[in-house]
């Protein structure tokens, strides 16, 4: 299932929304400038190395120009190919805006980038000894589907559904929808304990358990930064 848009209006413009979209773009057009050797360089400075983040948790000194821990943020607007970055945005386009609408501008932008912290120290728990770089939005993403859930559990999402070779599209509810891709994270994390060289970060793939990491710490850190505030609350920051 593909989403394509939710019906919840917004009443600001989501210009955090906008803003981390437009960035994710361009920092990913530079990557499309960079030979392999330079991208994976580049990769291995901006992006999260498990095993050298456990090294600086344990005082190592780093040879990296860059600190370790920064990692945890400049991450989140690296991307590993068009699908993935395209799959990142399309999410974070149907369901940022609506929480930024409640949260506010600026407690928005606090609580995405506390979400792709949180959820990039998930993966790293899981992955600690890893040398291959994790990347991405989704952790940080997946934090705004977490606390979209909470936030429009009813809500309808119009989902692209192919059926062989047809597609048709359904309004599917949040909870089912998000609920279904949090359980298949979950799962395929847990899978991934047992097969490191199927599934998971030591295969190059996805880092699931950041992404059910972001949901679980998405929907505890919304309501904490008034997701359920009123309207009027929630749009004077």
């Amino acid at each position: 299932m593909v989403p394509l848009r939710d019906d919840n209006p917004i009443q600001i413009t989501p210009y955090v929304t906008y803003g981390l979209i437009a960035a994710n773009i361009l920092i990913f057009l530079y990557e499309l400038t960079l030979n392999p050797q330079l991208l994976n360089g580049f990769f291995h400075i901006w992006a999260v190395v498990p095993r050298e983040l456990t090294a600086s948790f344990n005082g190592v000194p780093s040879t990296q120009s860059v600190p370790e821990w920064l990692t945890l943020v400049t991450s989140q607007f690296l991307h590993g190919g068009f699908l993935h970055v395209a799959g990142n945005l399309l999410f974070l386009w149907i369901f940022g805006n609506n929480i930024e609408d409640r949260l506010g501008h600026i407690k928005y932008l606090i609580f995405y980038i506390a979400c792709g912290v949180l959820a990039a120290l998930t993966q790293w728990y899981f992955s600690a000894g890893s040398s291959i770089p994790s990347l991405g939005a989704s952790g940080a993403i997946a934090g705004v589907m977490g606390a979209y859930v909470l936030k429009f559990p009813k809500a309808k999402v119009l989902t692209l559904l192919p059926l062989g070779f047809f597609i048709t599209t359904v309004r599917v509810p949040a909870f089912f929808f998000l609920g279904f891709w949090f359980l298949q994270q979950a799962f395929y994390g847990a899978a991934s304990l047992d097969a490191p060289a199927n599934i998971g970060m030591e295969s190059g793939g996805i880092a699931y358990w950041a992404h059910a990491g972001g949901f679980v710490f998405g929907a505890i850190l919304g309501p904490l930064l008034g997701l359920f505030s009123s309207d009027s609350e929630s749009q004077v920051l």
